[in-house]
């Protein structure tokens, strides 16, 4: 098996030895039919390529894979190729890859691997495994890669768009590099998934039973079949309004807006309408793994200085004041001298695996907060940095050596629940920052003082009121956003015991459930985030601290929050499931 360490929306393969690039989504191919297992009575028919074709148009893969492998005249080749095809067109790519073996040529199987490579890139859909196992065949098969990250070969290291990881797990700003161009036109081209005509549709109420998705998930994980794309996306929901439950049917939904999506250059998977990223089933699973009765019910992170450097920079500064006023020619240079000084930061994860892909949205958010707010970072929200609403009134401006710090926390106006407690409403969620002024000891601990003084403030206010729009250009925002929206559904699913009402155990989402999230390289330590002005002659220099709060549990504990009203037994009586296939785990509202 590849060792695969993942970063977000975006997926970088490198191979060492050819010095080779693709980047893909991290998605999976769509299935929208039963793959049939029977096989051909007989590999004796006088028209083997009619009855391969005829295989292959009703579903029955397997068997047209038989029948082509049995043949030994010209035409096998050709039937070979076709099966594979097929395979990969109906989001089978190890079938695929096994059939391609049979290929005698070694030219046949490169040129075989190579045309599907192009049409599954092209027709959109390709999961990250599938392209690297498409890579691999055109590049001389699994042998000349590193699978275990002993540096014989190419290593899979997957990262986000935002950020990178480095084995270390140094967080740095992400400066992608295009080595040859020959596989890295992968990643720049967008790509149109590949759905059918209701599911590409936009639906204002798009319902997801949780428990019938766990079930398919668990039947194809079992047959060996890959998670396909549509579930991976939650089959294109971009938020979530409600959730309810149907006892009957024994039944959790989830419901919220939806339509088809693409995936833009960097592969993450954005809504072909409102270019907001659909939610992911690695995100509701992990959530829901945290809030169950073993989990924390907590998550964050936080990117925090090192409690000796700071004492370090506290010590360089008062040095540096003794011996008077900087010269104007010095400033640049001093502060560059506190970013070294102050050096790494540490990144620490609660309540969630650190390298799950929860962790890396928090962690990317948080970070790119941080630049937005120290004037690193431009932003189409037109969020002003600390340093630009300081310019407005520089009186402000202390001289001291500030230690501020901002954090991003779950909002929401209201939790309205149904009176007979079979539907809720998620109300106004969103994401809101915070702000603190910490004070700093002699020895560089910081301590909380609870407050926040007015320019600090008025940087988390901005930021807070301008979030949705700065979701709509910067994806990472409207991710965060998202997973907020799934950890309110578990916890209100765990807090109100609706596993234990429709008998659900959770199955392969619970702890230790065989569906396996991602895993990414874990972020460690980032380089400090220095940034400075002058005004009235005194230099300030702002040192942040803060990260990412996933405190859901308070919003459920907060009683001005919690609402009653009938009109969701409404909701819940037209968001009933309609006759479905048995595989079927979703489907649009009924109009009105």
């Amino acid at each position: 098996m590849a060792r695969t360490t993942c970063a977000g929306a975006r997926c970088e393969t490198m191979k060492t030895r050819l010095g080779l690039a693709v980047a893909a989504g991290v998605t999976s191919l769509v299935l929208f039919f039963s793959i049939l297992t029977s096989q051909a009575e007989s590999a004796e028919t006088p028209s083997v390529q009619s009855d391969v074709a005829g295989l292959i148009a009703s579903g029955e893969l397997g068997a047209a894979a038989d029948l082509a492998a049995k043949q030994t005249d010209g035409a096998r080749s050709e039937l070979i190729e076709q099966v594979v095809d097929a395979q990969f067109q109906s989001g089978n790519p190890e079938a695929a890859k096994a059939m391609t073996s049979h290929l005698e040529n070694p030219r046949g199987r490169v040129e075989a691997g190579a045309r599907v490579a192009r049409g599954q890139v092209n027709h959109g859909g390709a999961s990250f495994q599938e392209l690297i196992m498409l890579i691999q065949m055109v590049t001389g098969g699994e042998d000349s890669w590193d699978q275990e990250g002993t540096g014989a070969g190419g290593v899979v290291l997957p990262s986000f768009s935002g950020i990178k990881v480095d084995p270390q797990g140094v967080l740095v700003r992400q400066t992608r590099e295009d080595r040859t161009g020959r596989l890295d036109e992968l990643d720049r081209r967008a790509r149109q998934a590949m759905l059918n005509y209701d599911m590409e549709t936009p639906s204002a109420l798009r319902l997801v039973s949780l428990t019938r998705l766990e079930r398919e998930v668990a039947r194809r994980i079992s047959e060996g079949k890959p998670v396909v794309e549509s579930m991976r996306n939650l089959a294109g929901l971009s938020e979530v309004q409600f959730l309810l439950i149907d006892r009957e049917q024994n039944e959790i939904v989830i419901g919220g807006p939806a339509e088809g999506w693409r995936y833009n250059k960097d592969g993450l998977p954005i809504g072909t309408n409102s270019q907001l990223p659909t939610l992911q089933l690695d995100d509701l699973v992990t959530v829901l793994r945290t809030f169950d009765g073993s989990g924390e019910r907590y998550f964050g992170c936080s990117i925090d200085p090192r409690q000796e450097n700071l004492k370090a920079v506290q010590e360089f500064v008062a040095t540096s004041q003794s011996r008077g006023p900087l010269s104007p020619a010095g400033v640049r240079s001093w502060s560059n001298k506190i970013g070294q000084i102050l050096g790494a930061q540490d990144i620490s994860v609660v309540g969630i695996p650190e390298d799950s892909r929860v962790a890396r949205v928090l962690v990317e958010a948080d970070y790119r907060m941080k630049l937005i707010g120290l004037g690193k970072l431009k932003n189409n929200a037109r969020i002003p940095s600390y340093f630009d609403l300081l310019a407005k009134d520089s009186s402000l401006a202390s001289g001291r050596l500030d230690a501020l710090r901002w954090w991003m926390t779950l909002g929401c106006e209201a939790i309205v629940r149904s009176p007979e407690g079979n539907a809720f409403e998620i109300r106004g969620s969103g994401v809101k920052c915070l702000s603190e002024n910490q004070f700093l000891t002699a020895s560089g601990e910081r301590v909380s003082t609870g407050k926040s003084e007015t320019i600090n403030q008025q940087f988390a206010e901005n930021f807070t009121a301008k979030y949705d729009e700065l979701a709509k250009h910067d994806p990472v925002f409207a991710e965060l956003r998202g997973i907020f929206d799934l950890a309110l559904v578990a916890a209100i699913i765990q807090n109100h015991q609706l596993d234990q009402k429709v008998n659900w155990d959770r199955g392969s989402f619970a702890q230790g459930g065989n569906y396996h999230p991602v895993r990414y390289q874990a972020p460690k330590q980032t380089n400090s985030i220095v940034n400075h002005r002058v005004y009235n002659g005194t230099d300030i220099v702002l040192q942040v601290a803060g990260g990412v709060r996933g405190d859901v549990q308070a919003i459920l504990n907060d009683a001005n929050l919690q609402q009653e009203s009938p009109r969701l037994n409404a909701v819940a009586t037209k968001s009933k499931a309609p006759e479905l296939p048995s595989n079927r785990w979703w489907w649009d509202a009924q109009q009105q």
